[in-house]
């Protein structure tokens, strides 16, 4: 097997279960393993996918076999199967979207080797080391360019924001063959539901403040990035118990809470993590906060019919506009207020919504 495919099928393999929740849907948790009718997804019960490592270590989480045809594999191949790819640059496309990695870097060492400020050393790159690190060189964000670019974009309540931070000069490398650039930018901590930080994403900034064409972020090619294990995990504002929203962007949740500042939120950081976000067992209300996309309504009936087989009552938040940010600065925060209050569940009005 070629490394990169060795590598991605490590990754995956990480993420067994959301892999699966996501391309064999049609399946359910039985155990240890994921129960479906075969690696194209059709209803049943003869494909059997292991979720993780017996402790032998002989057995890997990501391997399959179906009883019915004899078929066997990792989890390239439910992702070739059952998305009817050919060619393995297909594949690897589709592995790498859904573990929203970056483009794979060649073989041999890029000509410049420089660490700037902000870079996490002695750390596997993209690794949840990598992320703590980097999490734990930045700064508070109050009084800082990431703040003053939120309140820019209408975003002025900013309690229970601990997973945001501020780094002035964080690295960036546009490309594997140019030297490393530092831009400013807003660090946000990717945690599992234990509070564990396992990534961080970046948000770089445009140092002469904001503009509004590109929302204050810095005129580079990739402005956001990601790294480490973001699968399942999410940008948490507050601690969910009983009652929570999720939704992709950070700026979205961001928004959203201004008009519920009480309730726990989570960003997921894209459509496909959104759908595979890991819920807490106390959970018994999910608002899905949608954005107004195919990819958006994808995320939504899939999160929601995930919490649904979980007894969880799944609610859709929409925005009039494309987001809620949009909708923010758009009609303003009592227009807010008023859209969410028909939306949420009468209980929640009381609860969540303040005058």
């Amino acid at each position: 097997m070629p490394r990169d495919a060795t590598e991605l099928a490590h990754r995956l393999a990480r993420e067994a279960e959301a892999v699966c929740r996501h391309y064999l849907s049609n399946g359910r948790r039985v155990g240890n393993y994921w129960q479906v009718g075969d690696v194209r997804n059709a209803a049943g019960r003869s494909m059997f996918v292991r979720l993780s490592r017996d402790a032998s270590g002989k057995r890997v989480a990501g391997k399959w076999t179906d009883a019915a045809t004899g078929e066997h594999g990792d989890l390239l191949d439910v992702i070739r199967k059952s998305c009817g790819f050919v060619d393995f640059r297909d594949v690897a496309g589709e592995a790498r979207r859904f573990l929203r990695l970056p483009r794979p870097e060649p073989d041999y060492p890029p000509r410049h080797s420089v660490v700037p400020t902000g870079s996490p050393k002695s750390a596997t790159r993209g690794s949840p080391e990598s992320a703590r690190r980097l999490f734990a060189m930045s700064q508070p964000i109050a009084g800082t360019l990431a703040e003053a670019n939120l309140r820019a974009r209408g975003i002025t309540v900013l309690r229970d924001c601990a997973s945001l931070r501020f780094h002035p000069r964080c690295y960036y490398r546009p490309d594997p063959y140019e030297p490393t650039e530092t831009w400013p930018a807003m660090i946000a901590a990717v945690t599992d539901l234990d509070g564990r930080i396992t990534g961080a994403h970046r948000t770089y900034l445009n140092p002469q403040g904001f503009d509004r064409s590109a929302s204050g972020k810095a005129p580079i090619d990739t402005p956001r990035r990601a790294m480490g294990h973001l699968l399942g995990n999410a940008v948490r504002f507050g601690v969910a118990d009983d009652v929570m929203a999720a939704g992709e962007g950070i700026e979205t949740i961001l928004s959203l809470r201004c008009g519920l500042p009480d309730m726990p939120m989570a960003a997921a950081l894209s459509a496909a993590h959104l759908a595979a976000i890991l819920l807490p067992a106390t959970l018994r209300r999910l608002y899905i906060v949608r954005d107004d996309d195919p990819a958006g309504d994808h995320a939504m009936e899939s999160l929601s019919a995930r919490a649904g087989t979980n007894g969880i009552e799944a609610i859709a938040l929409s925005p009039r506009c494309g987001d809620f940010n949009e909708d923010l600065r758009g009609f303003g925060i009592d227009a807010l207020r008023a859209a969410l209050r028909v939306q949420l569940a009468p209980e929640d009005v009381a609860r969540f919504i303040e005058f």
